[in-house]
């Protein structure tokens, strides 16, 4: 990834100050289950907490499914579901007539209008799948997630408080709230704001959606989400995907703020 490089490069270029042991990018990952030839073992039991459940603390990246192309990635590499949420549907996903015909023209125009390209907030979706680390810190009766992409967060409450009955500040990540149902915690979020990119194809999340995670940790290595949307207002029927995440060890978050040194938005043109 072009931005741990270059921070890799910078940290490199400053050790008599003693920086590159400030960022923390080498820093041994503490309780790793390790195969017998010393290898960490990505196939291990998932860790518990103490109440028994399983523990999807960490620090986790996308599944590379999309190949760069032969002229390499412009900028980070993505995966299918950051292009297209719902490139795994055989039938696709089912759209009003309206948003259909959005969703062709946003393609047309190569997603220019896409909030994220200019540095707003993506929403939860979307923060799944860009190819930026998150990390998921897991507490008794709160859920959090940290992101490195404009070191943004997110809190799923397990104390089980119920969602809002009302909502006067509708926002990108909305309101969560999630409970266990054997090893799988479900989310249930609402109270987005209208107009949410789902993807950089423009597939459209309005202000009537609900969205429903199911996470799950099945070993030590892997983290799976499937995530339904319910969203009448731009579909006929609520629809499921299952993204697929993997552990990364040795490291931590480092801040990408998306306007530092920004200098492509002058040139989107949508051609």
């Amino acid at each position: 990834m072009k931005k741990r490089i270059l921070v890799a490069f910078v940290a490199a270029a400053s050790i008599a100050s003693g920086a590159a042991e400030a960022q923390w990018l080498h820093y041994p990952t503490p309780r790793v289950p390790m195969t017998p030839g010393g290898s960490p073992d990505l196939n291990a039991p998932a860790p518990r907490t103490p109440d028994g459940k399983p523990d999807l603390s960490g620090i986790w990246e996308i599944e590379h499914n999309r190949p760069c192309p032969p002229e390499g990635c412009a900028d980070m590499e993505v995966g299918q579901e950051f292009m297209d949420i719902g490139w795994s549907l055989k039938t696709g996903l089912p759209y009003q007539p309206w948003a259909r015909d959005l969703v062709k023209q946003r393609v047309a125009q190569n997603g220019k209008d896409d909030p994220a390209s200019r540095c707003l907030p993506g929403g939860v979706v979307k923060m799944h799948t860009t190819p930026l680390f998150r990390k998921i810190v897991q507490l008794p009766e709160l859920v959090i997630v940290l992101y490195e992409r404009n070191a943004t967060y997110r809190q799923i409450f397990t104390d089980g408080r119920p969602l809002p009955a009302e909502i006067g500040l509708p926002s990108e990540n909305g309101f969560s709230t999630g409970k266990w149902e054997g090893d799988t915690l479900v989310v249930q979020t609402t109270g987005f704001h209208d107009g949410l990119w789902l993807d950089r194809s423009g597939n459209p999340l309005t202000d009537a959606a609900t969205l429903t995670e199911r996470f799950r940790r099945p070993n030590y290595g892997r983290l799976e989400i499937e995530l339904t949307v319910d969203d009448p207002k731009a579909y006929t029927a609520p629809w499921t995907v299952k993204l697929t995440q993997s552990i990364k060890l040795d490291t931590e978050l480092l801040d990408y703020i998306c306007l530092e040194n920004e200098k492509d938005m002058a040139h989107v043109s949508g051609k």
